[in-house]
């Protein structure tokens, strides 16, 4: 258990902090070494090098619903599957709103290309 993190969690649904946990061991899965960092204000738990923005590969926003899988350079991610959304100068997302939704090997495929960009 990360208390941190389930502390984090609690003002959220239980279907949200589901999503969240399981958009994190998916992340995890593909960046055993990323660096985690929690940014209530935000409503972020983000993953990347080191501690800083410009380190930083993904993320999970939550919403009341559901999260987004971030991408911090996921405008330059290639996506044929066609799963990024968004009109940020950088970042895209990935809109999670039930497990069936973190399934798809192009995910992971997003999550592998966003590691290979190196800040």
């Amino acid at each position: 258990m990360n208390t941190d993190l389930d502390a984090f969690l609690v003002p959220y649904p239980l279907a949200v902090q589901d999503l969240a946990r399981r958009a994190r061991a998916l992340i995890l899965a593909v960046m055993p070494e990323a660096v985690e960092q929690l940014d209530p204000s935000a409503r972020l738990i983000g993953y990347g090098f080191d501690r800083t923005y410009r380190g930083l590969v993904c993320g999970i926003t939550l919403q009341r619903g559901y999260v987004n899988l971030m991408f911090a350079r996921g405008a330059e991610l290639p996506d044929p599957a066609g799963l990024l959304t968004g009109t940020g100068k950088r970042a895209r997302h990935v809109k999670i709103q039930q497990p069936d939704d973190l399934a798809p090997p192009a995910l992971r495929a997003l999550l592998d290309a966003a590691l290979r960009l190196k800040p």
